[in-house]
């Protein structure tokens, strides 16, 4: 009998712990699937999932990209066709009575599923997610998923052009979801199916409200519906429940009544604060069939055309920056956990506002501004034009959706964007009355996403963005559909003064006094190589970068109708038709593309971020160079600290050069800079603290005279026609800016800078892409012209490289395509027959060169020689004319140590 009792009562026990650990169980199952997927291109566009398998394929994890290193290269465009990828399934007996879907968080741009060759589903759009339903499953290990992903261009789909890369593949995580046959869902746009807003949300009391479907593909069933809100600890603060009748395979949409908050705690950047609210889905028997888990933002916000933006009541200056979603090496198969990074940085910087531009971005990055405390807008990507077609318009409209659907329970959105300065490309520009109806169409677009938007969640605001052209969009009518207008402003860049910003905002407010208006674009290019100290417009310098965005913060922050300010951009991102110094990048991000703080990005946290903070501008500058102005063993140049406290004690060499102010952020050292390391302090306090920051500077001095027995010459590296140093650092190289010759020294005799006729761009030297070197900006300047070049080295022997491009051709653009202020012009004219020999201590080394005919236009080219000096005159590099003028670009100088 004891026995038997024993039996019994372990019998109940272990049912009991069954069912408690069945419990515990999650209801929703996600997979990742990323590994061992196998990928091949398909150039050809004749393969299908039945005949595939004689593609050449290789193993790839998910996320992938097939364009991570084409668009870096030299060659002209980048692979925008067919990927395949296909990847055998692994499936549970116990799924079989399963809603089973496979999850696509990003595919770029066109996708076609098929299982066991048969097409099961497709997705139109580079930037949402989708879901793809499995049926027909054979469970046996023999079902095969592949996936079509197509980058082509398609005029039905948006973006069509942009400044930015259109990377192919999948690219984003790649789930497999179980769910029990009754659920919830939103069958059209890949959302979870529940949603939840807030309401009437004051400092003393709120309001959460949960809404959704659920789909049953079981039988019907008697079901409740129940939400349990809880706080950060997990204390459960009030709930709501419904009973609903769930009938089979249909859709059926879902309202709780509102839960009461008392008291609440507010979402603010300062205090992120997130509660939870759980909705479950239960039978009649307390079995829980769903559930889903979204984390809820108590805030209030508004914003006023005169006074800007506001936050749980109180005046609040939206500052941050947009993004792009791409990383050196990767393209934009980036993993999650860098892009969370990418917010930390942000927020780290003082930032309180992200841009996410120009198309939705990994679920990751909401996430982490749901945490941290980040102030976010989101738009679909309509950038530069539009196409009038009802597939382009269809396509466009479903986007909005799926953005809005699958983003909705974010509390750091604020805004749904739609628009990114539309009008830059525009067509039809010979022919007026078409023009007009295009620009009309834009309109009409514009106002419907904008209807839509309004309806799917009239509890955030719209937005478009527009560049610099105000007279157009306000006669387009633009300005008027969205409730905010965002404006990318360039000026001091792409035209105009930097000091013409602050009076174009008042300009633009005066124009529309009732419309709340952020800058969501402002930047200069910064090349974090090349430094100037007497910078100037499209120099590309971190120096000119520095001033630039100075003058835009103090302007941003003195005018209240300014609502808020992205920079354009958190960091360097791709931008695979772009030329510059950097080709195929744009740089006008505070970071790098492999997330280097420049020394913008200090600037920004000088002037947001709350904590005493201070910092040596050395940045990419710990390798300093610089000429002496006589036969003094040190050269004095420019270093700054960047700090929010008031003053700054610095020491340089352990020798304090005293204390000075901090203006804008900025304190200006002039420093006697000795050969080799200079070691750097700067110190300053804080309601008595100390706070410091230490750097170690190695010094290239180049003495005014090259036989300057102290210092004795090694090397020297000089450009032509520019005033600005350039850095490798892989090869430790410092490139000076050359000089006119003086006795006793170096540089060139005669020449004029290269300057591109009829560009309103930039002073000197071209943005054109050089091919066969990663250092550009030695190649995209030269002296044009010029006699001779002149070195009074020391008596040795010596290695001489001169550097050539030809730098004018047809097509050679003076200015990017991507101009926000509309001053394109492209130079065609036809360079000059350039011919010339080039003479090496009196010795013919190089004969009737053509740079244009023998190498072509804009390719690098390195004549390298060896020269003996025994005597007094130095090295001498002539350059005679047959036909044209003569130029060199660059020239480097080594003693050979015998």
């Amino acid at each position: 009998m004891k026995t038997y009792l024993s039996s019994i009562l372990l019998f109940v026990f272990l049912n009991s712990f069954a069912q408690q650990k069945s419990s515990i169980l999650p209801v929703r199952t996600s997979i990742n699937l990323n590994q061992n997927w196998s990928f091949a291109k398909d150039p050809t566009r004749q393969f299908t999932a039945l005949d595939f398998h004689n593609l050449k394929w290789s193993k790839v994890t998910i996320p992938h990209t097939w364009n991570a290193f084409d668009v870096m290269d030299d060659e002209p465009g980048y692979y925008r066709g067919i990927g395949w990828y296909k990847k055998k399934l692994a499936l549970k007996p116990e799924w079989k009575n399963k809603k089973i879907s496979l999850y696509f968080e990003g595919a770029n741009q066109e996708t076609t599923v098929y299982l066991n060759g048969k097409k099961i589903g497709s997705h139109i759009g580079g930037y949402t997610a989708f879901t793809i339903p499995l049926t027909d499953l054979k469970f046996n290990g023999t079902d095969e998923i592949a996936v079509k992903v197509d980058n082509s261009f398609n005029e039905n789909i948006a973006p069509l052009t942009a400044d930015f890369t259109f990377f192919g593949g999948m690219y984003r995580n790649v789930s497999l979801v179980v769910l029990n046959s009754i659920h919830f869902e939103d069958n059209q746009y890949a959302s979870k199916g529940v949603y939840v807003h807030t309401n009437n949300v004051s400092k003393t009391t709120a309001e959460v409200i949960v809404n959704g479907n659920l789909i049953n593909s079981s039988a019907n069933a008697e079901l409740t519906i129940r939400t349990t809100l809880t706080d950060a600890t997990g204390k459960k603060i009030n709930e709501a429940k419904t009973g609903i009748r769930s009938t089979l395979n249909k859709l059926i949409p879902f309202t709780l009544a509102a839960i009461k908050v008392n008291n609440p705690i507010l979402w603010s950047p300062e205090n992120p604060y997130l509660y939870q609210a759980t909705t479950q889905l239960v039978d009649k028997t307390g079995k829980v069939l769903d559930e889903i888990k979204l984390p809820v933002g108590l805030r209030f916000f508004s914003f006023e055309a005169e006074k800007g933006f506001f936050l749980n009541g109180m005046p609040y200056k939206l500052i941050g920056t947009s993004r792009h979603q791409d990383f050196a090496g990767m393209g934009n198969a980036v993993p999650s956990a860098l892009q969370v990074k990418d917010i930390e940085l942000l927020k780290d910087m003082g930032g309180n506002f992200l841009r996410v531009a120009h198309y939705p971005q990994d679920q990751a990055v909401l996430d982490a501004c749901d945490r941290m405390g980040i102030l976010a807008s989101v738009e679909i990507p309509i950038v530069n034009e539009i196409t009038e077609t009802e597939a382009f318009y269809r396509n466009c409209k479903n986007m909005q959706l799926e953005m809005i659907k699958q983003n909705y329970n974010h509390p750091s959105i604020i805004i749904w964007a739609y628009m990114n300065e539309v009008l830059l490309r525009m067509k039809f520009t010979k022919d007026p009355l078409r023009k007009e109806k295009y620009v009309t169409n834009i309109a009409t677009l514009a106002q419907e996403l904008e209807d839509l938007t309004r309806t799917t969640d009239p509890t955030r605001y719209t937005m478009m963005s527009n560049h610099g052209d105000v007279t157009g969009y306000t006669k387009a009518g633009l300005v008027k559909i969205p409730m905010l207008v965002g404006w990318n402003l360039y000026q001091g860049w792409y035209g105009g003064k930097s000091e013409d910003f602050g009076p174009n905002l008042d300009k633009i407010h005066q124009q529309m006094p009732d419309k709340p208006i952020l800058v969501t674009e402002f930047g200069a290019d910064v090349d974090p190589r090349i430094h100037a100290f007497s910078p100037v417009k499209f120099d590309k310098s971190l120096e000119y970068g520095m001033l630039y965005h100075q003058i835009y913060i103090a302007a941003i922050l003195k005018r209240p109708f300014v609502a808020g300010a992205a920079v354009w951009n958190l960091s360097d991102f791709n931008s695979e038709t772009r030329d510059e110094t950097m080709p195929h990048i744009n740089n006008k991000g505070l970071l790098t593309l492999d997330r280097q703080p420049k020394n913008t990005y200090y600037l920004y946290k000088a002037n947001f971020q709350t904590k005493p903070f201070i910092k040596i501008s050395d940045g990419s500058w710990k390798l300093r160079g610089g000429i002496a102005t006589s036969n003094e063993n040190t050269v004095t140049q420019l270093l700054q600290v960047i700090s929010n406290t008031d003053t700054v004690e610095l020491y340089v060499n352990g020798k304090s050069l005293g204390k000075k102010g901090v203006h804008e952020r900025v304190s200006n050292w002039d420093v006697a800079f000795k050969n080799g390391k200079n070691e750097i302090k700067a110190v300053s306090f804080v309601s008595g603290v100390k706070m410091e920051d230490l750097s170690t500077l190695n010094f290239n001095l180049q003495p005014l005279a090259l036989n300057n027995p102290e210092v004795p010459f090694k090397e020297i590296n000089i450009t032509l026609g520019s005033q600005r140093q350039f850095i490798d650092e892989h090869k430790q190289e410092i490139w000076l800016p050359s000089q006119a010759y003086k006795t006793g020294s170096w540089g060139n005799i005669g020449g004029e800078v290269f300057k591109i006729k009829n560009s309103s761009r930039q002073t000197y030297g071209t943005d054109k892409n050089i091919r066969g070197t990663a250092n550009d900006p030695i190649y995209q300047t030269q002296l044009v012209g010029l006699d001779s070049y002149q070195l009074d080295v020391p008596k040795g022997k010596y290695e001489v490289t001169l550097h050539f491009a030809e730098l004018m051709g047809n097509g050679i653009q003076s200015v990017l395509p991507y101009n926000l202020d509309s001053l394109i012009a492209v130079s065609k004219e036809v360079p000059p027959q350039r011919v010339f020999d080039v003479y090496l201590n009196d010795k013919l080394v190089i004969k009737n060169i053509n740079l244009a005919a023998t190498y072509g236009i804009a390719n690098s080219v390195q004549k390298k020689f060896e020269c003996s000096v025994a005597d007094d005159k130095g090295i001498q590099i002539l350059f005679k004319s047959i036909k044209g003028k003569a130029v060199l670009n660059a020239l480097q100088v080594k003693k050979i140590n015998q």
